[in-house]
């Protein structure tokens, strides 16, 4: 029986090419489509909304974090994709009891590509991937590193306010427009107006996800920051690390024009 790692270098024992895909992680699903695998997917989550009119299409198994556990086990998959980050811990591990399950675990561009490339082995589109991932590369390497060296809140959410932490994907994103995190913390601290006005960043971006920041939240934030820059972001390209990462280089670019 073949035996694949995954990113927290866990055995997988997958007998063979898997015809039951049950996806649990958004970013990856829409991935899973890119690669061409749309007949073997049979499960995703509500929050799987890309490709759009193919998802719709799909039976959905609850949210990322609240996953209807029976409803996954009748769709008799021979492989689930799930996150560290953002699935549940004892959810994914009850789900180990079904069939094998691929965790990914993603803190910057190289962990992606990684994922990528290994998602393609196991699924038999290894040529797709391994283009996917040149791809990506080059778009890269047309982005020129910025040296702004400023200061930046991420925030995700609202009520409670939380920013994305050091050592996450999107710092490591942040981190290429030449942008440091005013707070450092690991994953996502929740913060308080104090703790804003404390760290005083120059930059605060709102994410158009998970909490969708619109444009009447900046003059929230304008009136506790009234020096700050505060611009909406689209939360897709800074946390979704599948195919979406080929228009990510483009975005970052326009973005640190803005700034």
């Amino acid at each position: 029986m073949p035996v694949f790692h995954d990113q927290l270098n866990r055995e997988v024992n997958i007998s063979a090419i898997p015809q039951r895909i049950v996806s649990i992680v958004p970013s990856q699903t829409e991935l899973l489509f890119y690669l061409g695998l749309d007949r073997q997917i049979v499960g995703v989550t509500k929050f799987c909304i890309h490709p759009k009119e193919k998802v719709k299409l799909l039976t959905k198994i609850g949210g990322t974090k609240q996953l209807d556990l029976e409803l996954i086990k009748s769709l008799k998959p021979d492989l689930i994709i799930a996150n560290k980050e953002e699935n549940e811990r004892n959810q994914v591990e009850a789900l180990m009891n079904v069939c094998p399950v691929w965790i990914s675990d993603i803190n910057n561009i190289e962990g992606a590509l990684s994922m990528i490339q290994s998602v393609g082995i196991i699924t038999g589109k290894t040529v797709a991937a391994k283009d996917l991932c040149r791809n990506i590369t080059l778009q890269f390497q047309k982005f020129t590193l910025s040296n702004l060296n400023l200061s930046v809140a991420y925030f995700i959410w609202r009520k409670p306010y939380m920013v994305a932490g050091v050592e996450t994907y999107i710092d490591s994103l942040l981190k290429l427009c030449g942008l440091k995190n005013a707070f450092n913390t690991y994953r996502y601290p929740e913060v308080t107006p104090a703790d804003l006005i404390q760290a005083n960043p120059g930059i605060l971006l709102l994410s158009s996800e998970p909490y969708p920041f619109k444009q009447k939240h900046i003059d929230e934030f304008k009136q506790l920051l009234p020096h700050a820059k505060v611009i909406l972001v689209d939360g897709e390209m800074f946390s979704w690390y599948g195919n979406r990462l080929l228009q990510v280089p483009g975005y970052l670019a326009n973005l640190v024009k803005l700034i």
